[in-house]
């Protein structure tokens, strides 16, 4: 015979049963919930507390408290366990302060070497230091306690983000300038009618290295276990170094390069006399470039005297290099040309760089500068984040 129920009858949505009957089939949620789930299933559809307890082998006191917390909370609430208060916390909030504080400036400036705190090592500063602070409670924190403390308020110190600091106090004025040049490649715009105008952007990537092998690379072998990818020995001898001086195309996105040992303000003139040479007498020639020493000197003065109206520069802030759309292309440069190039001489790494250009310029690609000038213009200022 069947235990009669004398408990209240459990009311639930539609949504609710099925959400109930969903998760007591479940075989990847937890097993408390779905153990839960089974017990108000079988509730909702009129058995005993008793009748629970023996078809589902559970103690009859686990089922009457799952049915009790579902009848005065809901079906959802009872499928977890209630917040409990938990130990009392050991380390007073005044203690906590302070050891907030201590993450919030750097380990030299305590008298200690290192130049930032990891979680073990603020953790020992603290057990050394907290009772003659006046917070005897810390003296045993453990670095998983001081990293629970500084997640909750927001605080890594190990973390460090880089920025930009704003040098140049003309930042935002010369930004719309460079943005309004690429915003006339984008409109196929001309400041003259009259004359035309082909806009350039420039600059240099010093420092490209030619490393040589010691032992040759090893080709792949599919057939053999673990040989399934290119070999090479991690010794290199270092041949030398080359720059490049490159020069973007804003409407074609052409690149014009040479290679040369430097880039000092003779090969900069070079450059502009081979863009020279690539154009007309009446077209002007307007250049983005950065502020370096070699852009503005004496010798680059004097070959812009010799030479008239002929070109025009239009300089990035200084500290803002990725407005300079070149850097885009010396970023694909690194990418498909330069990783992991080894050569025999460094006469080799200029052949394959100038290759390299060749092929790109075969279907070459425009840039296009995607932030609004509006956008620009309405700068307040600040740093930029560089982590």
């Amino acid at each position: 015979m069947p235990h009669p129920r004398t408990t209240p009858p459990l009311m639930a949505t539609l949504e609710e049963h099925t959400e109930l009957e969903t998760l007591a089939r479940s075989r990847t949620a937890p097993a408390r919930r779905v153990a839960r789930a089974q017990i108000l299933c079988a509730y909702l559809d009129g058995a005993s507390i008793p009748a629970i307890a023996t078809r589902l082998h559970r103690p009859a006191a686990t089922v009457r408290r799952c049915v009790q917390k579902a009848l005065a909370y809901g079906p959802r609430r009872a499928l977890d366990d209630a917040p409990r208060a938990g130990r009392a916390r050991r380390i007073t909030p005044e203690a906590r302060a302070w050891m907030i504080s201590l993450a919030c400036q750097k380990p030299k400036d305590l008298g200690w070497a290192p130049e930032f705190w990891t979680t073990a090592l603020l953790a020992r500063y603290v057990r050394e230091h907290a009772a003659a602070a006046g917070h005897p409670s810390a003296t045993r924190v453990v670095k998983g306690t001081i990293s629970k403390i500084l997640a909750a308020h927001d605080r890594h110190p190990h973390r460090v983000p880089y920025y930009l600091a704003r040098r140049d106090p003309a930042f935002d004025p010369k930004m719309v300038q460079v943005l309004h040049v690429y915003a006339q490649v984008t409109l196929a715009l001309d400041p003259d009618d009259d004359r035309p105008t082909v806009r350039w952007s420039y600059d240099e990537k010093p420092g490209i290295q030619a490393l040589a092998p010691v032992a040759p690379d090893r080709p792949p072998q599919p057939d053999t276990p673990g040989r399934g990818t290119d070999q090479r020995d991690d010794e290199y001898r270092r041949l030398g170094t080359r720059t490049l001086l490159a020069g973007l195309d804003l409407a074609s996105g052409e690149v014009l390069g040479i290679v040369r040992l430097r880039h000092r303000s003779r090969e900069f003139v070079e450059f502009l006399e081979v863009l020279d040479a690539r154009y007309a007498p009446d077209v002007k020639i307007q250049i983005v470039l950065d502020n370096h020493s070699a852009h503005r000197s004496q010798e680059t003065r004097r070959y812009l005297d010799q030479h008239p109206n002929r070109f025009g520069f239009v300089f990035t802030p200084t500290h803002a290099s990725w407005l300079n759309l070149i850097e885009m292309f010396f970023a694909k440069l690194a990418k498909q040309c330069l990783r992991g190039i080894r050569v025999a001489t460094v006469e080799e790494l200029e052949t394959r760089i100038l290759q390299y250009l060749a092929w790109l310029n075969e279907d070459p690609v425009p840039f296009r500068w995607q932030w609004h000038i509006e956008s620009a213009e309405k700068s307040t200022g600040g740093d930029k984040v560089v982590s």
